[in-house]
């Protein structure tokens, strides 16, 4: 069975619910296509396929939709064309990529140019693809491919063209028609100079103007979604700036067929709403483009060029052409291009953009750094191990593209609702129709007309989309800045949702650098020998116990013993032959599991880890030989971070495997509230099932190692600190750019701050329809005598969705919830890095 292929578009003419619910009903449709995923505030879609060629199929559903997917064309310099089957088949190749319409290869520039959906597929891609295929193609112009930013500014600045156009034309229809409301002597002087049929034709003319210049694309869109029973948010305009202006058209041309007591012209409503729906869309595109601005600061960081070493000569080469093992030079305050390995020289880089510590760390050959990073005050060299998609800051990029396209739970019953929001507000605006024609007061038709477009215009399907995605977008976006990384969108109200946080204790509560602090010898033994032994035996272990017995070991000058038949034992210890003995070096389990007897050492080993040691007992040849004792400092953050964590209502648990005595001592010490001691690796899901069990319904989990991957994946949170393994981070819903428990705050309140920004969302947009689309069918009319006009229903309509995204990009001033900073003490010490150029 071949495995699916995940395929991202930007798409176009989306602009409301209504349009994220057909696009979403057309593509699920299509064969082999699962997993759709539509982002009004984003405009894109992501969608699982079965065969490459489905993308072909995808975009041609979304031409006939009327959303089609946006394209840009990049022009590849290409190398190796030695005919026309070579021209011919590059071709081929590269039009069977997905989310490529067109391919053009011209043997004699030796160019080829490439129409492609943006999303699907990335210029480098294209020309990775020539390459592979035997002709090396290089970007010949990057710049032709639009971002998403520019491409929201351009659609910006042509709706304020369009709207300010719209806006000179409506000006007078609107002063000729309501200007009398405000001076009442315009009406009579325009009866006395032009008469009023003429005043009316004048109108028609400039509300044509209006209509069918900056107004067309309403009509463009809305007519034949209408027709195809599919009706979106420029059906509703169309629909209601259409009856407006065609009643207005008859009773202007063709006065007979109206009677005399209905006889009124509404071209001032058509041009004024067209005005306003403009002037709001261009807030709203102006908007949009904020939302995204967290991603373009993230690239922005990324330089385009870098001094990688030819021939042992440096030269300036764009980034696209760096491959790992290219060797490149950084000169003092330059940002370095790519992630790799220091080769040769010193100097302090800043690493805020991943750690969001503030304090430059010193980098010195076989260290590694980071893409993106900022070298200090020294020149260095360092070979490129990640280039393009594959280094930190892309990945980083891409969770946070992954989140921002996310679909929330809180959505679903969103959608069910705007799915059919629009078919209803037509149904409704037809009853309000008909309703004041049939038992409305004279002069009923024009009630009537008022009451249903004043429907059609002021719902606004618009604000019940864009009310939770762009609230993510914004949301995950300033996470980022503050190092927190959302790799799965719905960790967002999960973690919103969270009664308890449990955390693993080394690495997470705890430094993760254990230091040997205690041995204490049977009868027979001595310290240097022991100490020899021991570390041989755990020479060939990765645990950080191992590495803290170790470096005692080299610092005392310990003999070095080869260890032969070394075994590890998950969850409990190791074992060896050393001088022919067999010397087992672990936690008492280990012990008993042998059968060797360790009451010796009972009341030494309770007093060392109620002291907060970590215990182990070393054996040789069945005999217990030892008891060692190994602390793990706490970091110096953990405490007030599971104070902060207390303060904002949560329950704190930690899941050890260390003896319960040394849990609860760190417990005492930084505040935790319950703890689970004596766990193996494994047992850490059983754990965390333990916790639900007290009560607790939504549960996150913190932990950097590889023995927590599976309780990061089991609970309905996982949180992996940034310092740990990849196998951890994989397994996260949310990834910490920091090494400690003052991110998972930050994280919390970032995902309270955003779900409460989402509710505000969606109780005004579902507020705002429930209330206005009853004042303008005339509801409150025969009581209070309020019928809304259709301009005001325009005015209410456009501001409706400005208010969500306003309200939205409120989020990119949240504070981080515990800074992340180094001490002065520590700040002092450092040196000043050069200004990044």
């Amino acid at each position: 069975m071949s495995q699916k292929q995940v395929l991202s578009l930007s798409i176009e003419g989306m602009s409301c619910a209504s349009c994220v619910g057909r696009v979403e009903r057309g593509l699920s449709e299509l064969p082999g296509v699962a997993d759709v995923r539509i982002n009004l505030a984003a405009e894109s879609a992501q969608l699982s396929i079965a065969r490459p060629e489905q993308a072909a199929e995808v975009i041609a559903t979304l031409e006939e939709l009327g959303y089609p997917a946006r394209a840009s064309s990049v022009t590849l310099n290409v190398q190796s064309l030695a005919c026309a089957s070579c021209a011919g088949r590059l071709g081929q190749r590269l039009q069977a990529l997905p989310g490529v319409i067109d391919a053009n290869v011209n043997l004699a520039a030796e160019i080829a140019t490439v129409t492609f959906a943006e999303g699907a597929v990335t210029p480098q891609d294209l020309a990775n693809a020539s390459t592979a295929a035997g002709f090396p193609a290089s970007l010949a112009d990057a710049a032709t491919t639009q971002t998403r930013s520019g491409h929201k500014e351009r659609e910006a600045q042509d709706l304020s063209r369009q709207a300010a156009v719209a806006a000179i034309f409506a000006l007078p229809v609107f002063l000729a028609e309501m200007g009398g409301h405000f001076v009442p002597t315009l009406h009579h002087w325009i009866h006395l100079t032009i008469g009023m049929e003429t005043s009316w034709m004048l109108q028609f003319a400039l509300t044509s103007i209006v209509l069918f210049g900056p107004g067309r694309m309403f009509f463009a869109k809305g007519i034949p979604a209408l027709l195809k029973a599919a009706p979106d948010m420029n059906s509703l305009v169309a629909v209601g700036t259409g009856a407006a202006y065609l009643y207005s058209t008859v009773a202007t041309f063709m006065p007979g067929l109206l009677p005399a007591s209905v006889r009124a012209v509404y071209f001032e409503a058509a041009a004024v709403i067209v005005v306003l729906i403009l002037l709001g869309r261009y807030l709203e595109a102006r908007a949009k483009g904020r939302t995204g601005a967290a991603i373009e600061k993230l690239l922005g960081l990324q330089p385009t060029t870098a001094r990688v070493l030819r021939d042992g000569e440096p030269v300036e080469a764009p980034i696209e052409t760096i491959l790992p093992g290219d060797v490149i030079e950084v000169r003092p305050g330059e940002r370095i291009a790519v992630d790799g390995t220091m080769t040769d020289g010193s100097s302090f880089v800043d690493e805020s953009m991943i750690s969001g510590e503030p304090v430059p760390v010193a980098k010195s050959a076989g260290m590694p750094v980071t893409g993106g990073t900022v070298n200090g005050a020294g020149s260095i060299r360092f070979e490129a191990t990640h280039v393009g998609a594959d280094t930190v800051l892309a990945r980083i990029v891409r969770m946070v593209e992954d989140a921002q396209g996310a679909k929330l739970p809180i959505q679903v019953l969103v959608d069910r609702i705007t799915l059919w929001f629009v078919p209803a507000v037509m149904a409704i605006a037809a009853l309000a129709f008909l309703a004041w024609l049939t038992f409305g007061p004279q002069p009923s038709l024009t009630f009537a007309l008022v009451a249903g477009v004043s429907v059609l215009i002021i719902a606004c399907p618009c604000a019940m989309g864009l009310a939770t995605p762009t609230s993510i977008m914004v949301g995950t976006g300033r996470a980022a800045e503050m190092g927190v990384l959302f790799r799965k969108g719905d960790a967002l109200q999960q973690l919103a949702e969270t009664g308890t946080v449990a955390l693993d204790k080394t690495g997470t509560v705890t430094q993760g650098r254990p230091e040997l602090t205690d041995i204490l010898l049977a009868d027979g033994f001595d310290r240097a020998s022991m100490l020899a032994t021991v570390a041989a035996t755990e020479r060939r272990s990765e645990h950080p116990v191992a590495e803290a017995i170790l470096r005692a070991a080299e610092a005392e000058g310990a003999e070095r013993l080869e260890a032969d038949s070394f075994t590890s034992i998950t969850g409990h210890g190791v074992s060896a032959e050393i001088a022919g003995k067999r010397v087992l070096v672990g936690a008492d389990r280990l012990m008993a599991r042998e059968g060797i007897d360790v009451s010796g050492f009972g009341g030494q080993a309770s007093n060392l880890a109620r002291r907060g040691r970590t215990t182990l007992f070393a054996a040789i040849d069945g005999r217990a030989a030892a008891l060692i004792g190994v602390t793990d400092p706490v970091k110096p953050s953990s405490r007030d971070a599971i104070a902060a964590l207390h303060a904002r209502g949560l329950r704190v648990a930690m899941i050890t495997g260390d003896k319960r005595e040394t849990a609860e001592a760190i417990a005492a010490e930084t505040g935790i509230d319950t703890v689970i001691a004596g766990v193996l690796p494994e047992g850490k899901v059983a754990a965390l099932d333990s916790l639900r069990e007290g009560g607790t319904t939504t549960i996150a989990f913190v932990g950097d190692g590889i023995n927590d991957a599976p309780a990061l994946a089991h609970a309905d949170v996982g949180i992996a600190i940034g310092t740990g393994t990849d196998i951890a981070i994989e397994s996260a819903d949310v990834v910490l750019t920091s090494g400690d428990l003052r991110g998972v705050v930050n994280a919390h309140a970032v995902s309270r701050r955003t779900m409460r920004n989402i509710r505000q969302n969606l109780f005004w947009a579902f507020a705002y329809n429930t209330a206005l689309i009853p004042v303008a069918a005339g509801f409150f009319y025969p009581a209070l005598g309020v019928m809304l006009s259709p301009v005001l229903a325009a005015g209410a309509m456009a501001l409706s969705s400005v208010f969500v995204l306003t309200n939205a990009l409120r989020l990119r001033a949240i504070a981080p919830a515990m800074a992340e900073s180094a001490s002065p003490q520590a700040r002092a010490a450092m040196p000043v890095a050069a200004p990044a150029e």
